[in-house]
């Protein structure tokens, strides 16, 4: 049974080779000039740069290093080996037509608690995240971007992450590092299977530094609003709770943990992640949460280190 999900946040004891393997490299090999390539070549390959929008950044610097360290191989050597265009052309479904979209998303919480729903403002938001993708990339990609049932568009040639439970890996560890911004997972030979960038507290709500383990893992959650919890919080507000949806605070996945009020999950906003502060929980993208919710479970030990 999942606790509250409010104020968050997680915590990691780091062996020292792991921490070593988390730290920037000096450079990472020149990119190609083609940097909407690179940022589809190591998503493809399990090391998120985040939200794709074709110019790189913090974030896709990051994958690249975790990417040639944790395999010893240089990204130009991925880039040669690869046989997958970066992009690919995708026709619209009559079912993404037909997805119930909300008018606008209300910045006020209580407000919030009064849809029925918190999804997609528009398809144009909806296939950008499925295709792990930013807005604007989409329509530089679609000069003459038409949205409707039947239209063909140009996509991110990504892998497309399920949301369906996955099976957790047996001795996986989940590690979060608060100085560098990234999460990995680590199988149980210490290979690293998962790599992405995260948002995790901020001087208000600090990350909780520690060892803690899995207590469940909720998919497509409602969110419980606690004002008592959020240093920012309207001193008029009560309680709510929050209807489930992409857009929900907590995205489309929340990961509960052994420390009460904290949790690993997704965003409805993916370009601010590794950006912008936190209310103490570790935060990701809506797809590299489903991602990390398909390989742990009950149990997975998620450890926090500075």
């Amino acid at each position: 049974m999942v606790r509250n999900l409010v104020a968050c946040a997680c915590a990691a004891v780091l062996s020292t080779a792991a921490f070593a393997r988390q730290q920037p490299a000096s450079k990472p090999d020149a990119s190609p000039p083609d940097m909407l390539a690179v940022q589809v070549l190591v998503d493809r390959a399990g090391f998120s740069p985040g939200e794709i929008d074709g110019r790189g950044g913090s974030n896709t610097d990051k994958a690249i290093d975790a990417y040639q360290r944790t395999t010893g191989s240089r990204l130009d050597e991925l880039v040669v080996a690869s046989k997958e265009p970066p992009t690919t052309k995708y026709t619209i479904t009559a079912e993404d037509a037909a997805t119930p979209l909300v008018r606008s998303i209300p910045r006020d919480m209580v407000a919030k608690a009064r849809l029925k729903r918190l999804g997609y403002t528009s398809m144009l938001e909806m296939l950008a995240e499925r295709f792990h993708a930013s807005p604007a990339l989409l329509k530089r990609l679609n000069p003459r971007l038409r949205l409707g049932a039947g239209q063909v568009i140009v996509v991110p040639n990504v892998n497309l992450v399920s949301a369906d439970e996955g099976k957790p890996v047996p001795g996986a560890v989940v590690h979060v590092s608060k100085t560098f911004s990234t999460l990995w997972v680590t199988d149980s030979a210490g290979k690293t299977i998962m790599h992405a960038p995260v948002t995790s507290g901020s001087e208000h709500d600090p990350l909780p530094i520690g060892s803690w383990t899995v207590t469940a893992v909720s998919r497509n959650p409602s969110f419980n609003y606690n004002p008592d919890l959020f240093w920012d919080a309207d001193p008029t507000h009560g309680k709510a709770k929050l209807p489930p949806g992409p857009n929900n605070p907590v995205g489309v996945v929340w990961i509960d943990l052994s420390k009460e009020h904290y949790g690993i999950h997704g965003t409805p906003e993916p370009s601010t992640i590794s950006r912008t502060e936190s209310h103490g929980c570790v935060r990701l993208t809506n797809w590299d949460a489903l991602r990390l919710a398909a390989l742990v479970g009950k149990g997975t030990t998620v450890e926090f280190v500075e």
